[in-house]
């Protein structure tokens, strides 16, 4: 979105426009959306500003739910919000440690900032991009006690907060279109900066869960989260945000609810065993958090092989932190092999998992020749060492 593109949108009309739209739905003709709203009258610039937010509300609701219909957004700002469900527990443990007022340091479009402001806490919400800022002085609107500054996080006067909250941009600059930046110094602010105000301040950074562990620092506490299987961060937390005696924490969001596995540091693997029954792939989340140990303890099961995070056991078990899978038949890793077996099963549809295999799950499909009624699951493995491929049904 361009300077002139919110301009034309923050009007009474503009926004009376886009509350009038109906629901943006994939598939619908754009071309006689245009055309009708042009036949009322509106200019060019408008409409296309308010087709491209309908759009973006629509896509927002995977993460605000009915927020986003009152919401509005940039392209890359919905990219790299927080899910209103996990921006809700990073609001929650600032509320816990007791602290008042926030500083939300590249605030984005506001979503962390409006998780803080809905538990009463005073927000102050900054971003160095005029549109972007616009945009969460918008979304932020309906709580008085969240203000919004354009500045950079470098430069944010911190007087009058008791704590920060950061997410360094890791993308270059833009409303869309825009590109990972790899390089940590390159982040703005940049990874040192984000931890060095940890030196002064109460602080948690929401980063990409699959950044190097060794960037990490050893006195913060970092929890991964998941959601509906997804590894969507990992925030790390400075001070009376990090709780006493935790450094290491999954938390699973789902249909079921908000799980937690949580130890003082990475857990040691739980021991190599026999294939059992059942198959059990951990989270993401428990993964990324080196919590396999633990998770296999919990469920009596053994790993499959040494360092590959699937886990076995005879026993089948409920729990949010894994998927459970029952093996029906083994078979050596060959494609032949495998579609000869999954044809005589009639078996037109398959779910590949691999872990520590060298395969690509799209093109191993397609070469399958899959035809058939029934479906299954593969997972595509080591074994005790050995090359396998386990024919299994979800439980």
């Amino acid at each position: 979105m361009e300077t002139s593109e919110l301009r034309e949108l923050l009007t009474p009309e503009g926004l009376r426009l886009l509350d009038s739209l109906p629901p943006f739905e994939a598939g619908s003709d754009v071309l006689a959306q245009v055309s009708g709203l042009r036949k009322q009258g509106h200019s060019p610039a408008l409409v296309a500003a308010v087709l491209t937010q309908a759009r973006l509300r629509a896509k927002g609701h995977a993460k605000f739910g009915d927020f986003a219909d009152r919401m509005l957004f940039t392209e890359a700002g919905l990219e790299q919000a927080t899910r209103l469900p996990v921006a809700s527990t990073h609001a929650g443990r600032f509320r816990r440690a007791g602290l008042q007022t926030v500083a939300d340091l590249g605030c984005g479009i506001g979503g962390d900032a409006m998780a803080f402001a809905a538990l009463e806490l005073g927000v102050v919400a900054i971003d160095r991009d005029e549109v972007t800022a616009a945009v969460a002085t918008y979304n932020l609107a309906p709580w008085e006690a969240a203000e919004v500054r354009l500045g950079s996080a470098e430069d944010a006067d911190l007087s009058g907060v008791d704590g920060v909250f950061l997410d360094p941009a890791r993308r270059t600059s833009g409303h869309s279109s825009t590109t990972r930046l790899q390089d940590p110094a390159s982040w703005s602010p940049s990874l040192d900066i984000a931890f060095g105000l940890a030196e002064r301040l109460p602080t948690g950074v929401k980063l990409g869960p699959g950044i190097d562990r060794d960037l990490l620092p050893g006195d913060a506490e970092c929890q991964w989260i998941s959601v509906d299987r997804s590894v969507v961060e990992v925030g790390v937390w400075f001070g009376p945000l990090a709780r006493p005696g935790i450094r290491r924490a999954a938390l699973v969001l789902g249909a079921h609810g908000a799980a937690e596995l949580t130890a003082a540091g990475d857990t040691e693997d739980a021991e190599v065993g026999d294939l059992q029954e059942y198959v059990y792939e951990p989270d993401g989340g428990v993964i990324r958090a080196r919590l396999i140990g633990d998770l296999a303890r919990q469920l009596d099961a053994t790993m499959i092989s040494r360092d590959i995070a699937y886990l076995t056991s005879p026993l089948v078990e409920s729990t949010p932190f894994a998927q459970c899978f029952r093996v029906l038949e083994t078979f050596p890793l060959d494609e032949k092999r495998l579609r000869q077996e999954l044809k005589k099963r009639g078996i037109g549809r398959v779910e590949i998992k691999k872990r520590g295999v060298d395969v690509d799950p799209a093109a191993f499909r397609k070469r399958l020749q899959l035809s058939g009624s029934n479906e299954a699951t593969l997972i595509l493995t080591r074994v005790a060492g050995r090359h396998t491929a386990l024919l299994c049904e979800r439980v």
